[in-house]
């Protein structure tokens, strides 16, 4: 019997829950190619998570950002800024992963690129992974929040270098490249990888919905919901105001969504159902005459999917610092698949105006853009391998 390949796979989410299911879907496709994978998990545990043969999980001491301006690291535990001895715990534990796992590969999320603030964990990671023999590579999404400093993001490509073999850039070059929101791409170019957009699978068919009530609706979503409290106050108030005021609206919360934007929620008008946000996500929206949401990686992959007419509003944070998915709604835009919304010109009323221009999108029904993104990201892995396993 042949030993199957073995991925040690690190992702950390900090605010949203995009990252994780990303990860998710990656390391399923790799169960699927052959490996057997490990995914070590640094953020707040999720509440549900299958777990199909040949994947194994290891929750790190949790962590997530102490804010939506991402100022410090906190201990998911106990809401502290992390420490030195939080850290070494941190540390510690990768490393027992790594030596458990005994990793053919180590697929890093996002470091260098990302998750800086985790480099005293991820630098040792890698480097004794390598020591060991591994290969090493790092998966990214197709945008990056843009650096100011240039010579940062030169120490940043050289980094990403000299740690690894393969960087996955989980996007389609035709839709945006690295270079677009990171201009020192060019020193990585034998080593990137374009995997094609990390998307679900295609909907269920609309006859499977359990009313036919639910065709026609107006989805709103936000994601993990950890910054989505404007967006669905604003939904609320807009419905009245626009041409879909006779549909059923329906709001998906995330585990994320602050108490205080929860408490809006408590007395609403007829029309508007809430509920937590739903496996079936993709059946919803191809449904749907008309998707509200943020303009994260993972929404606009079930955008694609599914063909739903939409109206982004895109998270820029405190002071437009982040410009990862201004600059994604903004490409879609260009396209002429999305009404968009900057996030600093929402009001109920702009909402319901965009949501009047959005009615005149064609419903999409095949995507322009590659979307095998997760088995894709396991075919590069294994041919980083030399094809072992297949």
């Amino acid at each position: 019997m042949i030993n199957k390949p073995r991925l040690l796979f690190h992702v950390q989410h900090m605010l949203g829950i995009g990252h994780r299911i990303r990860a998710e879907r990656i390391a399923v496709a790799c169960v699927e190619a052959g490996f057997d994978v490990t995914l070590i998990e640094g953020g707040v545990p999720a509440l549900e998570c299958d777990t199909p043969p040949g994947l194994t999980r290891v929750q790190l001491p949790p962590a997530r950002a102490a804010d939506a301006a991402f100022s410090a690291v906190v201990d998911a535990d106990t809401g502290q800024i992390v420490d030195d001895a939080w850290r070494a715990r941190r540390l510690a534990a990768s490393l027992a992963a790594l030596e458990t796992c005994q990793p053919d590969i180590l697929l890093v999320e996002g470091f260098p690129f990302a998750r800086r603030a985790f480099r005293f964990e991820l630098i040792p990671l890698v480097q004794q992974a390598r020591t060991r023999g591994a290969r090493t590579a790092v998966s990214v999404r197709d945008i990056l929040v843009m650096r100011s400093d240039s010579l940062k993001v030169a120490q940043i490509a050289e980094m990403a270098r000299s740690l690894f073999d393969t960087v996955l850039v989980h996007g389609d070059p035709g839709f945006a490249q690295l270079v677009d929101s990171f201009p020192a791409a060019a020193v990585l170019a034998d080593r990137l990888v374009y995997t094609g957009i990390v998307s679900p699978p295609p909907p269920a068919a609309i006859l499977d919905f359990p009313t036919s009530e639910q065709v026609g609706e107006v989805i709103v979503s936000c994601g993990g919901g950890a910054v989505g409290g404007a967006l669905i106050r604003a939904a609320v108030a807009a419905r009245p105001l626009s041409r879909l005021a006779d549909r059923t609206w329906r709001i998906l919360i995330g585990p994320n969504l602050p108490p205080e934007d929860r408490a809006v929620l408590d007395a609403l008008p007829t029309g508007i159902i809430v509920e937590a946000a739903r496996h079936d996500f993709t059946s919803l929206l191809a449904g749907a005459a008309l998707s509200i949401s943020q303009a994260g990686y993972n929404t606009v992959a079930d955008l694609a999917v599914t063909g739903c007419p939409s109206v982004l509003v895109p998270f820029a944070g405190p002071g437009g610092k982040e410009t990862e998915q201004p600059m994604r709604a903004a490409l879609l835009a260009a396209a002429g698949r999305v009404i968009c919304l900057p996030e600093q010109d929402l009001t109920p009323g702009r909402l319901a105006q965009a949501v009047d221009r959005a009615l005149a999108l064609p419903r999409q029904s095949q995507s322009p853009y590659r979307l095998q993104g997760a088995t894709q990201s396991a075919a590069a892995l294994m041919d980083l391998l030399g094809g072992e396993g297949q």
